[in-house]
């Protein structure tokens, strides 16, 4: 069947992203390959010391790049799209979205970049021996009630952004096994959220004064492969406003967007590792073995079929980066020289690969916001040099890029270095890899393997979300997902790979030696500004 008719028939696959920057959609065929795709612009807002995306945002966002999606559709094929074969949701992971009995949102979309629930995730940890991150939900509830918010009495419903949606989509209050990893601690043998940890938490003086049971007002989990609702009447008028798409659509679990890194990259086995890398940066490595003891930089979350998984999550990654970048652009702008933005990445990216291996001495932070792994509470972007250093164009854009990928590193070096964490093969997705060689090449050095890239490592969110749509509608009976994506999808498709160089790698673990000693700096320049 060729495309057009696939796509007539109701047969193709949609997976929908709520990134950090952009929301994307892809339509897929039935071997994974895209057919259409559509997106939508936006950045959170800064409003009473939360960062947030409003929810008038997140509907319009949602319905604005699924009409960005139809036309791709309408342009390439000459139809009005009707019906799919399954959908999939997916969305930054953790935050807040606490929900009254009639579905309204009590306080506004806390997301996961903000570091306002230290005292939370402090006590979680202590109290469960087991690491429980600021921005994760349960950190974010348990703040909401040691700081007495008016709202915590009216809650009927919490659930990360992927969540949210589907449930407008489908009045389905769940959640994939991923995402809810997310939330609170996942028991991997039962698939579900960790029963005495629950217990623990029901315990607390706080929560025991709330009219609420955790269990009740927490999503359920679902696997992978599982169909988790359909598309409400109510549901495909948010979607598409044009009322061409009909309901009853299947839809699988909601996951996040560590969930379909994993998924677009085939990193779903024991002993794979994908590393996403946009405006937050985080690597995920599919354990063989649990960790020797906790340790606060790594987050244990899961695979979305529910396999234990080593997470190391930076909150910053290449915003920073995007600003030096877009100021280059005014530049060349203000001499009258034309250059679209991605000609101005790619030479700038490139110059890069001409630097010292150490960057001449640069030093760079790109923190935007607080970063957990280097214990800052907020985060102020930086750029410092000694009148020693060699200040040139090469060595300041992989001084950048190198610190864009730094705390990573830092919590990659405990896993594979202290725990002796094996990994098979490194994947990389999201924007930093999409000039060729170049975030590429600095990740190898610095994680000292090779790494590789896929053609889809740019858009690797939505067609992620959309694989997993046609594993729920399309899978061989009792087939895993780590067989269907290694057999259906992917096959012989073996990315391009870049193995480190021993210099380079060298000069970054210099870079990095000056970058814990200037922390210092980075931690006066929050309290000072």
């Amino acid at each position: 069947m060729d495309d057009k008719k696939l796509i007539e028939s109701g047969d193709a696959l949609l997976g929908i992203e709520f990134g950090s920057t952009r929301i994307k959609a892809q339509l897929i065929n039935q071997d994974g390959t895209p057919l259409a795709v559509g997106s939508f612009d936006w950045e959170n807002d800064l409003k009473d010391g939360y960062w947030t995306y409003g929810l008038d945002k997140i509907t319009n966002g949602l319905k604005s790049c699924y009409s960005s999606l139809a036309d791709d559709i309408y342009q390439k094929y000459d139809l009005r799209l009707k019906r799919v074969k399954g959908i999939g949701i997916s969305a930054m992971m953790h935050g807040y979205l606490a929900l009254d009995g009639e579905g309204r949102l009590l306080v506004p979309f806390r997301t996961w970049r903000n570091s306002t629930a230290a005292s939370a995730a402090e006590k979680l940890t202590e109290l469960f021996d087991f690491n429980i991150p600021e921005r994760w939900s349960i950190s974010h509830l348990y703040q909401v009630l040691l700081d007495k918010e008016e709202h915590t009495d009216k809650i009927h419903y919490i659930t990360t952004l992927a969540g949210y949606i589907h449930y407008r989509l489908t009045g389905e209050k769940v959640l994939g096994i991923g995402d809810a990893s997310g939330m609170f601690p996942i028991d991997s043998s039962t698939l579900n959220y960790d029963e005495n940890l629950l217990e623990k938490f029901s315990s607390l003086a706080e929560v025991k004064a709330c009219s609420w049971n955790i269990k009740d007002i927490f999503p359920k989990v679902r696997i992978a492969g599982e169909v988790c609702g359909t598309l409400t009447l109510d549901g495909a008028a948010l979607l598409d406003e044009s009322g061409n798409l009909e309901k009853g659509i299947p839809l699988c679990a909601p996951e996040g967007d560590a969930g379909t890194g994993m998924v677009a990259t085939n990193s779903v086995a024991v002993r794979t590792c994908n590393v996403s890398a946009g405006t937050s940066i985080f690597a995920m490595i599919v354990l063989e073995k649990s960790l020797s003891r906790l340790h606060r930089e790594i987050d244990m979350v899961t695979t979305p079929s529910g396999h234990a998984v080593a997470m190391v999550h930076a909150n910053n990654c290449t915003s920073d980066l995007n600003a030096w970048v877009n100021l280059f652009r005014e530049y060349t702008e203000s001499l009258g020289v034309k250059r679209s933005r991605n000609e101005i990445y790619e030479t700038l990216y490139r110059k890069a690969l001409e630097g010292e291996s150490d960057c001449g001495e640069l030093l760079s932070y790109g923190y935007l916001s607080g970063e957990y792994i280097t214990g800052l509470a907020q985060g102020r972007p930086l750029f410092m040099r000694t009148p020693e250093s060699r200040f040139t164009l090469a060595n300041f854009m992989r001084s950048h890029l190198y610190s864009s990928i730094a705390a990573l590193k830092i919590g990659m070096d405990i896993l594979t270095k202290d725990e002796q964490v094996k990994l098979d093969r490194v994947l990389g997705h999201g924007g930093l890899f999409k000039t060729k060689e170049v975030g590429q090449s600095f990740m190898a050095d610095a994680l000292e393997t090779k790494v590789t890239v896929m053609e889809n490592a740019g858009e690797g969110g939505p067609w992620g979300m959309a694989l997993l749509a046609l594993y729920m509608a399309d899978r061989t009976q009792g087939q895993t997902l780590e067989d269907f994506l290694s057999v259906r999808i992917f096959g012989k498709d073996e990315g391009y790979t870049v193995a480190p160089d021993p210099q380079n790698s060298a000069g970054f673990e210099k870079y990095i030696e000056n970058y814990i000693k200037g922390l210092t700096i980075e931690k006066k320049a929050a309290e000072v500004l």
